[in-house]
């Protein structure tokens, strides 16, 4: 080593003993330290007490690095033992004080590798010294922490066994075990070092030193767990603990130390033995050596009496965490993870998971008859995740730190530039576009035929035919069984032998009847006008209950009857309003319905594929005879606040939808409609606990099986018979109906189900969307519910969000709305296996657990839950239809049909503006003109909000105020408010029947398997080729992980801000004229977040609506908005969980914020020059630089109690709040957009 020269610190003396000593020593080096021992030891002894009685000396070595340099020289010099002793105590003096910077000096002098050096040599002297062995692993335990390289410098010196040999030679000697034991565990932080003490029978030795309770040497027990732990990270020693037979000694060792350790003194302890039943239950033999030592009832009644101490919460996570883990993976209770319906596509794409799912047979009805064999080929479940894994290669893994610190979690981010440029690609001739000009009538008509302020009538604008090939022709309606419905045998329902078409752009249709169409005084409260809606951010209001305005409209909901059937409709109809006429207001008439449910003790009659059908083998025997004349429903009329709703109306709609199980029911709540409640249902707060109780109450299933019923009641995979006859008090579940989806119900105990449900269509995932219905409940009992194939790694039901729930005796009573319920919610990871298919090929994924408990109030009721608001595409068609009767003579309205979906169903296309105010040239030309506006809703079936947002859109779009004609005046709106008819007609969550996700596929539509994307994105190519772009493009959409409404949007500046993109500042030139519409949002909506809201472009994203119209239609202000199936955490409803009130004002304030930008760009333009967006539409820094605006991660604070969502995860000391990062890019594609 080169001497190094002194330097001594400024303000300190450069004559002071202790530099005087240093220059001494420094001369010595060498061979001169070798002849003059005595000297050395006297001049190593001085410079030890002048630090250690004096401070400053600690700083004056310290002093630009040249003291250390000197003193490491010195001992790599020395071969006397004292004084490489006394340099030894100078080290330990020095790194004592200070916050780690004087060990990172020692390390990066080379201070590591001279002490390894050290103790090779002492080794070797017989024998060595033990005070020497004692101070060399006391500094190596100091410093090999902070050194990256410490495992590699000790496996390349040899420091490993000579380490390993003092432990077994010093087994007694605790005071020199203690700092080994420490170093031990250092250098196992490196799994080939793990490896390689694990040869030399490191994981044996170190079982010999642990041991059972004892009150001395606690410290050394706990040093010596935490380096078996380490070492058992390695798979191969956790195989060697097992063939030795160790982790029953673990179990042993740890239910000593439970019952001995009252006080809770040695909780560290007890920890440690956890953390090494952890780790050597990583492998599959570790998980079944385990169960065989009864390890899951020793940590159960262990944690359970742990529960009541919250101090002891880290053992009951822990003691979580690994019963979870060995818990035995199932597969699902069904035949196959494929959908149970199945629909047959005209051609199956080339790849992607479709085709895959296509090279297995076809799931649906009779896909429980599938062998074994290709049951395990599809449904690949086999708890194998550690029997083939590769042998742990011997290299250096040290290094993966540094890639792992510059590993950033926005590298979905799109960082070609050329991607990041809005250019209009259009792609296809305008020859091809031509066809869709029929769509924009309004661009070239000239009014001469319309008389302007004549009757509406004279306004109705002609029907377009569709672009596609397909029919839209009118079908023939089947029959349905609704609430109406009569106790004959649904055979004998009259069909009526024509009807009218529904494809015309008025979208005719059986007429409400004449007492919902008479107008009648204004309720003392109505659920939302849209006319008077807030138009600035108030502050929260404080939760209330049902005032008194609420009761009086129970009371007038629950009015008089008339008596109604499908066959008798028209004379029934005239009835009625004979008796309006007579009366003077509907609110006194009645209103009588024959109930098929099980209400008030009428036995249950059900039609149709689902139930409990007459004349079937799973029916009710003898029904229709208990039923007789007296089976009475009353209907709670819900017309006079609810304009958009009719029940009669409704049933039409659902006669022409065609679905694939080719549902034959209505569900009440669809039927009978929504009336939002006027009080706020606050955030639910989570109960401590709750999700610890709820995870041993399951794995109390697998000690005690016989207390399991394990008996199905409900089987969408049984044939024409899904109701299970069942004699005792279970209860009945149905979701044969439009937009249900629950594909099985299992009773497991007494007053407990888990619930499964079904895939997409053509899908074998994509399961989070719930909508059925139960009966047959108790009053006064607690029922659980277990939906127990979630597929997200987190969700909102562990921040506040409950389930819905819709009580038809609360309906009958004059509350016909859906609330909040739900009790001891959590969201949690279980025990049932994801097969690799469903899971993109990750082999080791888990389904998800929703559990929430709930009492019902009404001894035999019917009661519906969902996972969010229903909102049905027969619920669309019949707000459609009655929007008709909104239009006044001063409103431009038509219906078209897009297309015909692949379930043949219509996709409706929407055109709203004002009439011209006279037939004049500039009038005309005035109207024509004017910008387009291009709103969509509902691509992903499972996001109700969307369809509740898009409805608060048309109303106020189709309102009387100066706000909603002033919009008309201004724009032009084309919407399409349904973009997936099919899967919200089948239950799907996410995909349409093509088993695609319709938000992934703008960038190349098929017009055969996405005929909805494919004439959507043609209506706006035609648009883009005669030079019309919309000025806004808008998607709703839902978003179940985050609070709030916010958007998405794309910006180039904001891309490249958030990536490591080099450009110049002329690439990044950008209008930010895209920021103004959010920023008016967050302005005048109080569920709106700015903060929440994104304008980074990803990859990922590309192909979804946003993206596309942006970079290839070139439209600035593309967006997706996003609004939340919780509620919010800011703002006038903060604390809250939202409804359709809130809903549909966000979709109303949205056409608010429209004119406001409206204004905002016209007085932009009258200033010539005024940027006005860059004026008015700051730029927060903390919007563009939080990475939750665009990476997958929660926007939550951590809970008191750990919520572990993640069983698997290896990381010794990962709370389990913190082991979701493994999973934070799964799913990609499902967070947003």
């Amino acid at each position: 080593m080169n001497k190094p020269k002194m330097a001594s610190e400024k303000g300190v003396p450069s004559n002071s003993s202790l530099l005087m000593l240093l220059d001494q020593i420094e001369r010595m080096n060498g061979e001169a330290m070798l002849r003059d021992a005595e000297l050395a030891r006297h001049v190593t002894a001085k410079i030890l007490h002048l630090i250690q009685t004096q401070e400053k000396s600690g700083r004056e070595i310290m002093s630009k690095g040249s003291g250390m340099e000197v003193i490491l020289a010195s001992l790599e010099n020395c071969r006397d033992v004292q004084t490489t002793l006394n340099i030894l105590y100078i080290l330990t003096e020095l790194l004592s004080v200070g916050r780690g910077h004087r060990v990172e000096v020692f390390i990066s002098k080379g201070g590591t590798g001279i002490l390894f050096q050290i103790l090779i040599s002492a080794s070797k002297e017989s024998p060595p010294s033990v005070e020497l062995m004692l101070q060399l692993h006391s500094l190596l335990a100091k410093v090999g922490p902070k050194d990256r390289r410490f495992g590699v410098k000790a496996r390349l010196s040899g420091a490993l066994n000579v380490t390993v040999n003092l432990i077994k030679q010093n087994l007694q000697n605790t005071k020199l075990l203690l700092p080994c034991l420490h170093v031990l565990r250092v250098y196992s932080s490196n799994l080939v070092n793990a490896m390689s003490l694990g040869k030399i029978e490191g994981v044996e030795l170190m079982f010999k030193i642990i041991g059972p309770y004892s009150k001395k040497n606690t410290s050394l027990l706990k040093v010596a767990l935490d380096a078996l732990g380490a070492l058992l990270k390695s798979k191969t020693n956790a195989r060697r603990a097992v063939d030795g037979g160790y982790v029953a000694v673990l179990l042993a060792l740890y239910q000593d130390w439970h019952r001995n350790d009252t006080r809770c003194r040695h909780i560290l302890i007890r920890k440690g033995l956890l953390v090494c039943l952890r780790n050597v239950t990583n492998i599959k033999l570790g998980r079944k050596a385990f169960i065989d030592a009864d390890g899951m009832r020793i940590l159960l009644n262990s944690s359970t009496e742990c529960l009541p101490v919250r101090t002891l919460d880290p053992l009951v996570n822990t003691s979580s965490l690994i019963m979870r883990k060995c818990f035995p993976k199932n597969r699902l209770p069904l035949p196959t993870i494929k959908s149970a319906f199945h629909f047959q596509l005209p051609h199956i794409p080339a790849g992607g998971p479709v085709a895959q799912l296509y090279s297995h047979p076809p799931g649906g009805k009779t896909s429980h008859q599938l062998s074994n064999k290709v049951l395990k080929k599809v449904d690949d479940v086999v708890d194998d995740s550690d029997d083939n894994e590769e042998a742990e290669a011997d290299t250096d893994t040290e290094n993966d730190e540094d890639e792992k610190d510059n590993c950033m979690l926005n590298d979905d981010i799109e960082t070609d530039l050329n991607k990041l440029y809005p250019k209009r690609s259009l792609c296809r001739p305008f020859e091809d576009l031509k066809v869709y000009e029929r769509f924009f009538l309004e661009l070239s008509e000239d009014f001469q035929g319309y008389t302007l302020k004549g009757p509406k009538s004279t306004n109705s604008m002609p029907s377009s035919a569709s672009p596609s090939s397909l029919s839209a022709s009118a079908r023939s309606p089947r029959p349905v069984t609704v609430p109406s419905a009569q106790t004959q045998p649904p055979n004998d329902i009259p069909i009526p032998s024509s009807q009218e078409d529904r494809s015309s752009t008025k979208g005719h249709g059986t007429q409400p009847s004449s007492s919902a169409l008479t107008s009648t005084p204004s309720p003392p409260l109505t659920p939302l006008d849209l006319d008077n809606i807030h138009l600035s951010k108030g502050k929260k209001e404080e939760a209330s209950s049902p005032s008194d305005g609420d009761r009086v409209i129970e009371k007038e909901l629950v009015s008089p009857f008339e008596c109604v059937s499908l066959e008798e409709k028209e004379d029934l109809n005239a009835d009625a309003s004979e008796r309006v006429r007579q009366e003077g207001s509907p609110i006194n008439a009645t209103r009588h319905i024959q109930s098929p449910l099980l209400l008030g003790g009428i036995p249950t009659l059900r039609v149709g594929s689902g139930g409990s059908n007459l004349g079937s083998d799973c029916g009710s025997e003898g029904a229709d005879e208990e039923g007789g004349e007296g089976a009475v429903l009353e209907v709670p009329d819900t017309a006079r606040l609810l304009p958009l709703h009719n029940p009669d109306l409704y049933v039409e709609m659902v006669k022409e939808t065609c679905s694939v199980p080719q549902y034959a029911e209505v569900a009440y709540p669809d039927y009978f409609g929504h009336v939002a409640p006027t009080f706020k249902e606050p955030l639910l707060e989570r109960l401590y606990g709750v999700q610890r109780s709820k995870i041993f109450q399951d794995i109390e299933r697998l000690i005690h099986p016989n207390d399991i019923l394990d008996k199905v009641v409900y089987d969408l995979d049984i044939p024409n018979c899904p109701l299970v006859k069942d004699e005792g008090e279970s209860l009945k579940f149905n979701s044969q109906f439009e937009s249900g989806n629950l594909r099985k119900a299992i009773r497991v105990r007494k007053y407990e189900y888990d619930l499964v449900l079904n895939a997409d269509i053509n899908s074998n995932h994509y399961h989070q969307w719930f909508y059925f219905e139960v009966s047959g409940m108790r009053v006064g009992v607690t029922y659980r519910f277990n939906i127990i194939n979630c597929e997200k790694s987190n969700s909102q039901f562990n921040y506040g969000m409950q389930v819905l729930m819709y009580s038809v005796q609360e309906a009958i009573s004059g509350r016909p709305c859906w609330v909040r319920t739900g009790t001891d919610i959590c969201y949690y990871k279980n025990y049932f296996a994801r097969s690799s298919i469903a899971a993109g090929g990750q082999k080791g994924k888990s389904y998800y657990t929703l559990t929430f408990s709930t009492s019902f109030s009404h001894k035999d009721d019917v009661c519906y839950f969902a996972y969010h608001y229903p909102y049905t595409f027969s619920t669309l068609k019949m707000h459609l239809s009655k929007l008709e009767d909104l239009r006044t003579p001063q409103i431009y309205l038509r219906q078209d049909v897009l297309c015909e979906t692949l379930g043949g169903n219509h996709c409706p296309l929407l055109t709203i503006t004002a009439m011209p105010e006279s037939k004049s040239s500039n009038h005309i030309y005035q109207f024509r003109n004017r910008p387009l506006i291009f709103l969509s809703a509902r691509v992903h079936p499972g996001e109700t909000n969307a369809s509740w947002v898009m409805k608060g859109t048309l109303e106020f779009l189709m309102g009387t105020s100066t706000l909603a004609a002033s919009l008309r005046e201004a724009y032009i709106f084309k919407i399409v408010p349904m973009l997936n008819p099919d899967g919200v007609i089948n239950g799907n969550h996410r995909c349409s029947l093509s088993g695609e996700d319709l938000n992934r596929q703008w960038q190349s539509p098929n017009p055969e398997l996405h005929p909805t994307i494919y004439h959507t994105k043609s209506l706006l190519q035609y648009l883009a080729h005669i030079q019309r772009a919309p000025l806004v493009f808008c998607d709703y959409h839902g978003h179940s992980r985050k609070k709030n409404v916010f958007m998405y949007g794309c910006s180039l500046k904001e891309t490249v801000w958030q990536s490591n993109i080099s450009a110049t500042s002329s690439d990044l030139q950008e209008d930010l004229g895209y920021r103004s519409l959010p920023k008016i949002l967050s302005e005048i909506a109080p569920a709106f977040s700015m903060a929440s809201s994104s304008f980074v472009v990803e990859r990922s994203k590309e192909s979804t609506a946003r993206v596309v119209v942006w970079r290839e239609i070139g439209v600035q202000r593309s967006y997706t908005m996003e609004s939340t199936l919780c509620g919010c955490d800011q703002g006038k409803y903060k604390g809250y969980q939202i409804g359709t009130r809130e809903l549909e004002e966000m979709g109303a304030q949205f056409c608010v914020a429209l004119l406001r930008l409206k204004r905002l760009i016209g007085f932009r333009n009258h200033q010539h020059g005024w940027d006005l967006d860059n004026d008015v539409i700051t730029i927060p820094a903390k919007t563009v630089s939080s990475p939750t605006t665009y990476v997958m991660e929660e926007d939550e604070p951590s809970f008191l109690e750990a919520i572990d969502y993640s069983a698997e995860s290896n990381d010794e000391d990962a709370e389990p709040e913190n082991e979701l990062a493994d999973e934070a890019q799964e799913n990609l594609d499902q967070l947003s957009d």
